[in-house]
């Protein structure tokens, strides 16, 4: 029984580092929704004015 619950404190301990460690560093995509009329620009991070011709 003290085997288990070591385990399980382990696994709670290291999930929150595990989940944090996945979402850093340049590889990471977020989902951005802009309003009508703008896009999305992965350069500046920002949300611009789309043109049409």
């Amino acid at each position: 029984m003290r085997i288990k619950t070591f385990l399980a404190a382990l696994v709670l301990t290291a999930a929150p580092a595990l989940a944090y460690a996945g979402c850093t560093g340049q590889s990471h995509q977020a989902n951005m929704t802009c309003a009508d009329g703008l896009a999305w620009d992965a350069d500046t991070q920002t949300c611009v004015a789309t043109t049409t011709s």
